[in-house]
């Protein structure tokens, strides 16, 4: 049986979907800085944790990283979230958190990935995405404040 929440380790950097070493406080602070959530109040953004997987990088104590994923962990998973602090990136931990994520055992043959993203194409490409194949057949609601 695959352990519940695998840890990885590179050099100084571990990642880990272990909720206990999530940094709340850490992951709200980058999603406030984010483009696509400045405004997420914090009891949606722990409530989202608690379904998904969750991942978090680490440079010894402190979370530097994070991505989430929303799956059934049998046919679909969606990438959400993906942070790293501004002052670590250029050193590859989004290459790092990105090949734990498709490490990770649960996500494992899904049939098929998705996300949305802005700028960070080059990163995700590495990983086997690409722009949708048939976009006709997505849709989506967007709620707007």
């Amino acid at each position: 049986m695959p352990t519940e929440h695998p840890v990885w380790t590179r050099g100084a950097f571990t990642v880990t979907t272990d909720p206990a070493r999530l940094d709340l406080d850490t992951i709200c602070a980058f999603l406030a800085r984010a483009y696509w959530a400045p405004k997420r109040p914090r009891d949606v953004i722990a409530r989202s944790l608690e379904h998904s997987i969750a991942f978090g990088v680490f440079d010894g104590p402190a979370q530097i990283a994070f991505a989430r994923v929303i799956s059934d962990r049998a046919t679909y998973a969606y990438l959400a979230d993906v942070f790293v602090d501004e002052e670590r990136r250029g050193e590859g931990v989004g290459t790092l958190l990105m090949e734990c994520i498709m490490d990770h055992p649960s996500l494992q043959r899904l049939e098929r990935w998705s996300l949305a993203t802005r700028d960070a194409h080059a990163l995700y490409r590495k990983f086997g995405f690409q722009e949708l194949l048939r976009p006709e057949r997505h849709m989506e609601i967007p709620r707007r404040d």
